[in-house]
């Protein structure tokens, strides 16, 4: 098997990088048929792979991929699930190649969608073909189900997984879209933050107002907004949305036990990786503890008024903010959102109206290290790069987690082979390649280890 996978290592190799030159950008309609090619690709490498029934399922959205192999009766059997849709490039000026001609520099493999998710969903491809190619079948049972809109809301697979066919019954999902601590470390990721994504709108006049003849006396969604938005959260970061912390589970002592021993560098976090003057958030909070297992608030635009060059003197009728909310166990998206429109309301100033518009948003995840599928998990990691696996946890959200969750009732292992500085959904994104092909060996002795 491990031959298999070194003397095709070439074959392996250019088959993703033809996957990445597809520009599968989801959220782009002008990119709907590329997506649609993406799907295709894959479906097709899953037939080839050796797996029945590949197939394409249509549906309200982008695509899914489904196929399956099931010949080890009484074995275990896990869901593998990825995404072939990919984030926009811009800006495109700031790539060293174009971002859809895979280009191999420093043993690392640069193109948009390099480590997150193509590259990471072609090992459980390549682990799987491995498998049934020398053996003629698997250790255990799998299906495989990647979608094509994880870049832009998830609905279609959401509504497919909430309809619980059978054919998506399993013991345990496997996902391969996080990433490993420090390079060379193994890593498992238990915890995942949940996420709520709104718009906050401001009205104020019904059009825009002259300055000159109106200022001082009609209402300014703008300075009206960003009053709302700091009544939210103070300058020491922490959140006034009255019942948000409610619910949060602290992390157990021998967990914070652990993250303590991981090789952490904050000074050097905080110079080279953000390149801030200092660091930010609660009071009292270590970097993982608010990153990991503290909620947030974020604001991540704001539009209004005039923004071109020049000067235009006007008082905006109306103001919006994208905002999210990042929730960790045991909180609750709907009543998170709810707060949020609670809290809104409440500081909202005179003279304006505002509204909470939320735009999607799914529940945080915890695992425990010592499920069974995890531990596997850890221990095949462990023999393939000859150090012992660390469990962190994740300030981002992987929204199928909890929807496997939650409709399943399975628990999703997060085998992530991606570093810190692949530069996900920035330009220069690129995937490690010792860590791909790795990465195939362990989930290969992974999924043998269970069928054991």
């Amino acid at each position: 098997m491990l031959d298999y996978y070194r003397e095709h290592q070439e074959e392996f190799l250019e088959g993703l990088k033809a996957w990445l030159r597809i520009p599968s950008i989801s959220t782009l309609p002008e990119h709907a048929a590329d997506v649609r090619r993406a799907a295709e690709f894959l479906r097709d490498q899953l037939e080839a792979a050796g797996l029945s029934s590949a197939e394409i399922i249509e549906g309200n959205g982008h695509p899914l991929v489904y196929a399956e192999w099931l010949g080890a009766p009484g074995k275990p059997t896990l869901l593998l699930y990825g995404h072939y849709d990919v984030q926009p490039p811009d800006p495109l000026e700031e790539w060293k190649s174009p971002p859809f001609e895979p280009e191999i520099r420093d043993s690392n493999l640069y193109a948009r969608g390099a480590s997150d998710d193509k590259g990471q969903t072609w090992i459980l491809v390549k682990a799987v073909e491995g498998l049934l190619k020398t053996r003629g079948r698997l250790p255990v049972n799998v299906r495989f189900l990647v979608e094509g809109e994880e870049e832009s809301g998830g609905g279609h697979i959401t509504a497919y997984v909430a309809s619980r066919p059978p054919r998506l019954a399993a013991d345990a999902a496997v996902i391969c879209d996080t990433e490993m601590f420090a390079a060379g470390l193994p890593t498992i990721c238990v915890g995942l933050r949940g996420i709520v994504y709104a718009e906050i709108d401001v009205q104020g006049a019904k059009r825009d107002l002259h300055s000159g003849l109106y200022g001082g006396a009609a209402p300014n969604p703008l300075q009206a907004l960003a009053e709302i938005v700091c009544a939210l959260k103070d300058r020491e970061g922490r959140i006034h949305i009255p019942g948000f912390y409610d619910r949060v589970r602290p992390p157990s002592p021998k967990e914070l036990e652990a993250w303590r021993r991981l090789p952490f560098d904050e000074q050097r976090y905080r110079d080279e990786e953000l390149g801030v003057p200092d660091l930010v958030g609660e009071p009292g909070y270590s970097v993982f503890e608010r990153t990991w297992a503290r909620p947030t608030f974020e604001v991540h635009g704001i539009r209004g008024g005039f923004t071109g060059e020049g000067a235009k003197t006007v008082i905006p009728a109306r103001a919006t903010a994208k905002v999210s909310m990042r929730l960790v166990a045991d909180q609750q998206p709907q009543e998170a959102a709810e707060q949020l429109r609670q809290a809104v309301a409440a500081v909202c100033p005179r003279g304006v109206r505002a509204e909470v518009r939320v735009l999607h948003s799914a529940g945080p995840s915890l695992v425990d290290p010592e499920n069974p599928f995890v531990r596997a998990a850890a221990e095949s990691l462990t023999e393939t790069f000859g150090k012992e696996t660390v469990f962190v946890r994740s300030g981002g959200s992987i929204p199928i987690v909890g929807v496997f969750q939650q409709h399943l009732g399975i628990p999703s292992v997060l085998m992530g082979f991606g570093l810190p500085d692949d530069n996900l959904h920035a330009p220069n994104e690129k995937f490690h390649l010792p860590n791909l092909w790795r990465g195939i060996e362990a989930v290969a002795r992974y999924l043998e280890k269970l069928g054991q």
